[in-house]
């Protein structure tokens, strides 16, 4: 596609997928249907006149936009039967330094978990405007919706993730230096190491989806979830012994987080919250099969927002 012998078009399409992966996967929350809409995007774009098209960037990420948004309404009512609580699908990202925090931060599953409690059109006017920088009237058009509405729906929903995501973020080498030690308590079975590394009021959240066993609610604390977390080099976890089970540290989702993989599969990630003094606050154990494509494949997205 990027090749001499390449359809311009097809080359105007590939600069720019990168980006229109980083919208819709913010929009849906799933790695399988932001590819969905990005191949639906370059259907649309296929079919257009694209001598009419006098900004193609703006005009994909008007497409792709549309196409997550109408997704997300239909996701809905799936992710409101959901067994279990409902994580974001996890992805491996890259650690470019060029990347600013908050590119980071806007994909992280803690945020991610956040804009799944914003309506459909709050949270598309939110990772438009607030992550890639649109202006109102350029979402308007995009959404076609009326720009009265967008700034309503944009002040809605930025004050609904302030007040459950504050914005202070632990230094990035700090995340990575107790991950690090989350790291190897975890697989030294070390209860006392990962209690130092917790909040007292740390909150696992795991998603099986029904498909595997996991815990159906919150697990708080940070004596239980030490235990949780010690258990995992001692016991058998979905027919994989502790010898045979292996775990690597990677970036997901913009931060350090752990891959479990057995002989033949990747069974979970993990992924970190962190508070304000540096520790873990949060746990999010993604274990359902469907949601481990996109890291079991090894594809690693750019996350970057410009």
């Amino acid at each position: 596609m990027t090749g001499p012998s390449a359809d311009p078009d097809q080359q105007v399409f590939h600069r720019h997928r990168n980006l229109l992966f980083s919208v819709a996967y913010r929009i849906l929350g799933t790695a399988a249907d932001a590819e969905d809409a990005v191949q639906d995007a370059w259907i649309k774009w296929s079919a257009a006149d694209r001598s009419q098209v006098a900004e193609p960037k703006a005009y994909l990420t008007r497409i792709v936009s549309n196409v997550a948004l109408a997704r997300l309404r239909s996701a809905r009512y799936q992710r409101e039967t959901y067994v279990g609580p409902w994580l974001p699908e996890p992805i491996l990202t890259t650690g470019d330094t060029a990347e600013t925090v908050l590119d980071a931060e806007s994909v992280s599953m803690a945020v991610l978990v956040v804009l799944e409690t914003l309506s459909p059109l709050e949270r598309a006017v939110f990772v438009l405007k607030e992550v890639f920088d649109f202006s109102h009237a350029e979402i308007a058009e995009a959404l076609e919706r009326s720009e009265a509405a967008v700034r309503q729906a944009a002040h809605r929903a930025r004050e609904h993730v302030r007040a459950r995501r504050p914005r202070f973020t632990a230094d990035r080498s700090r995340q990575r230096e107790v991950t690090e030690r989350f790291f190897a308590a975890t697989t030294g079975g070390d209860v006392n190491a990962l209690m130092e590394v917790l909040s007292p009021d740390v909150t696992l959240w795991t998603d099986g989806g029904g498909k595997v066993r996991q815990a159906m609610r919150p697990v708080v604390g940070a004596p239980t979830v030490a235990a949780w977390f010690a258990a995992t080099g001692t016991v058998t976890y979905q027919g994989i012994a502790p010898g045979d089970m292996k775990a690597e540290l990677v970036e997901i989702n913009g931060g350090p987080g752990m891959v479990f993989s057995g002989p033949d599969r990747v069974v979970a990630t993990v992924t970190f919250d962190f508070g304000a003094d540096g520790r873990i606050a949060a746990v999010h154990n993604v274990a359902n099969p469907d949601k481990l494509r996109a890291v079991a494949g090894g594809t690693t997205h750019a996350i970057a927002a410009r």
